[in-house]
C-alpha cells in the first residue's frame, strides 16, 4: 500500500470517526431535547386533567365523575364514566391517553388517544408501574416517566407520564410519540446523507491535497533518478525552512553538493595522480637521456685509456679532461635532480628575512665575473625584503643570468631590476637579444624542456635551469613566467610575498 493511499485512508478514517461522533451528538441532543418537550407537555396537561377528573376545573362536567371516595371525583366500584366528563378530558388534553387506577390497580377510567384520522391507540402500560410511590401525594411530586410500546400492532410508541392523585389513586397520561420519532427518523436520514456526502468530498479534498503535497517528493525522486543516472549537478526543488519537505530538500541539497564535491576532488585527485605519473614517466626518460651522454662519453674515454692512451701523455692528458669534464657535467646534472626532488616532496626551506637587493648584488658582481662579454646591470629604488631560503634565491637569480648567457650573443646587455609592491616583490631580469618566442614561453619552466631540440648538450645544458627557477618560486609561494618584450629581448619575471611589515 503506498504512502499516498495510505495518508487517504488515515484522513478518511479521521474523518468517519469525527462525523460519526459528530452526528451521535446531534441525535442525542435533539432526542433529549424533544422528549423534555414532551415531557413537558404531559406536567403541564396534568393540573387540567386532574381539575376534570375532580369536578373542580373550569372544563369539569356537571358533577365530574360518579361519586366516589371523598375527593377521589370516581364512582365507588371505578365501573363506568360520565360522557360529559370524557368530552372535557378530550378538550382539555387533545390526543392525550388518561387512564386512572385505583390503590390496588383496577382501572377507574380510561381515556384513549385519538390520532389523526380519529385512530384510537393506547399504550401498553403495565399493572405495576416501577418507581411510582405507594401512597397519596401532593400535586406533581413524584412523577414517574417513561416510554411504551403501543397496545396495537403498527402503532406508535409513546410517552408515559404516572402519579398519585391526592386520594392514593394513579393517574396515567400518555401522548404518542410519532412526531417525535418521524423528526428523529428524518434527521438520521438527512445524517446518513450529510455524512456519506461529506466523506466523499473529504476524500476528494485529501485526495489533491495529498497530490499537492507530495508534488516536492515527486521532485525529489526524479532528481534522484537523475542523479543515480551520474548527472551530479542536479538539485532538488523546493528548498526551504518553513515545512518539513522543504528543510529535507535543503538537507538533501547540501548532501549533494557535498556528494558532488567529493566526487569532484576524486576526479582532480585522479587527473592530479595521472598528470604527476606522466610528469615521472617523461622526468625518468629525460633523466635516462640526459645522462646517457656522459656515461658514454665516460666510457669512451675509459676503452681509449685500455688502448694504450696511458703510454701517450697527449692522448692521456684528453682522456682524463674529457673525464673530469663529464663527471663534472654528470655530477651538476645529479645535483638539480636532486633538488628538484626535494622540491617535489615538499621539503621546508629556511624561513628567515632575505634582503633581495643585496642578494641580487651578488649575484650580478658574480655573473660579471663569469660573463665578462654579456653586461649586466642592477636597477633598484630601494631595499626589499621576504621571508624565504637566502641560499635558494640566489640560485633563482644566477640561473636567470645564466639563461641569459647560454641563449643570447655575447655583448648583449642584460638588467636586473627589483622593485615592491602593495604585497610582492618583484624581480625582472630583461635582456636585448632576439628574444623568447610565445609558444615556448608557455613551457619554458617545464623540466628538460629544450627550445632548440637540435641544440647540443655541451652547449645547451640539460635543460634544468629554468624548471629550478620555477621549483623554487613555487615553493615560496610565487609565481615565474617569461615574455617577449615588445621591442625585441626576453623577461624573466619572479612574484614573491612581501615580508610583513
Amino acid at each position: 500500500m503506498s504512502l499516498r493511499a495510505r495518508l487517504l485512508a488515515a484522513v478518511g478514517a479521521v474523518a468517519l470517526v469525527a462525523l460519526v461522533v459528530a452526528d451521535f451528538v446531534t441525535y442525542s441532543s435533539l432526542h433529549s431535547f424533544l422528549i423534555g418537550r414532551v415531557d413537558q407537555g404531559l406536567q403541564a396537561a396534568y393540573a387540567p386533567v386532574q381539575g376534570v377528573l375532580s369536578g373542580h376545573g373550569p372544563d369539569a362536567g356537571p358533577g365530574g365523575l360518579p361519586p366516589g371516595p371523598p375527593g377521589s371525583g370516581l364512582g365507588p366500584d371505578g365501573q363506568g364514566t360520565d360522557q360529559p366528563t370524557l368530552f372535557n378530558l378530550t378538550r382539555v388534553a387533545p390526543g392525550t391517553f388518561v387512564e386512572v387506577r385505583a390503590a390496588n390497580g383496577t382501572v377507574r377510567a380510561e381515556q384513549p388517544a385519538y390520532l389523526p384520522g380519529g385512530t384510537a391507540r393506547e399504550p401498553n402500560v403495565p399493572a405495576h408501574i416501577a418507581g411510582l410511590a405507594a401512597g397519596p401525594t401532593a400535586g406533581n411530586a413524584a412523577a414517574v416517566y417513561f416510554d411504551a410500546a403501543s397496545t396495537s400492532s403498527g402503532g406508535p410508541d409513546f410517552r408515559v407520564r404516572a402519579s398519585r392523585l391526592p386520594d392514593g389513586s394513579a393517574l396515567v397520561l400518555a401522548v404518542p410519540l410519532s412526531d417525535t420519532e418521524q423528526t428523529l427518523h428524518r434527521l438520521l436520514f438527512v445524517e446518513l446523507a450529510v455524512t456519506g456526502g461529506a466523506l466523499i468530498l473529504a476524500g476528494l479534498i485529501g485526495w489533491w491535497l495529498v497530490r499537492l503535497g507530495f508534488r516536492p517528493l515527486a521532485g525529489i525522486e526524479r532528481t534522484a533518478g537523475a542523479i543515480a543516472d551520474g548527472q551530479l549537478g542536479h538539485r532538488v526543488p523546493g528548498a526551504s525552512s518553513r515545512t518539513e519537505v522543504g528543510r529535507l530538500a535543503a538537507t538533501l541539497n547540501k548532501m549533494l553538493e557535498r556528494i558532488e564535491g567529493a566526487f569532484a576532488a576524486r576526479d582532480e585527485t585522479e587527473g592530479q595522480l595521472r598528470r604527476s605519473e606522466a610528469r615521472l614517466r617523461r622526468f625518468v626518460a629525460d633523466a635516462s637521456h640526459e645522462l646517457r651522454t656522459p656515461v658514454a662519453a665516460v666510457s669512451a674515454y675509459a676503452e681509449l685509456f685500455e688502448r694504450g692512451a696511458e703510454s701517450r701523455p697527449e692522448d692521456l692528458a684528453r682522456v682524463m679532461s674529457g673525464i673530469r669534464i663529464e663527471s663534472a657535467r654528470m655530477g651538476s646534472l645529479v645535483e638539480d635532480l636532486v633538488l628538484l626532488a626535494r622540491m617535489d616532496e615538499g621539503r621546508p626551506l629556511d624561513r628567515v628575512p632575505v634582503e633581495l637587493v643585496a642578494v641580487a648584488a651578488e649575484a650580478v658582481d658574480a655573473s660579471r665575473a663569469v660573463g665578462p662579454d654579456w653586461p649586466v646591470r642592477l636597477e633598484a629604488s630601494g631595499p626589499v625584503e621576504v621571508i624565504g631560503d637566502r641560499a635558494r634565491l640566489r640560485q633563482v637569480i644566477d640561473n636567470l643570468l645564466v639563461n641569459v648567457r647560454a641563449h643570447t650573443p655575447p655583448g648583449t646587455a642584460a638588467r636586473v631590476r627589483l622593485s615592491a609592491g602593495q604585497d610582492s616583490a618583484r624581480i625582472d631580469v630583461e635582456d636585448d637579444g632576439p628574444g623568447i618566442d610565445p609558444d615556448d614561453a608557455q613551457r619554458i619552466f617545464e623540466r628538460f624542456y629544450r627550445s632548440d631540440p637540435s641544440r647540443s648538450r655541451s652547449s645547451g645544458g640539460a635543460g634544468l635551469g629554468l624548471s629550478i627557477v620555477g621549483a623554487i618560486v613555487a615553493a615560496h609561494g610565487g609565481t615565474a613566467e617569461a615574455t617577449r618584450r615588445p621591442g625585441g629581448g626576453s623577461v624573466f619575471s619572479v612574484l614573491l610575498p612581501l615580508a610583513p611589515s
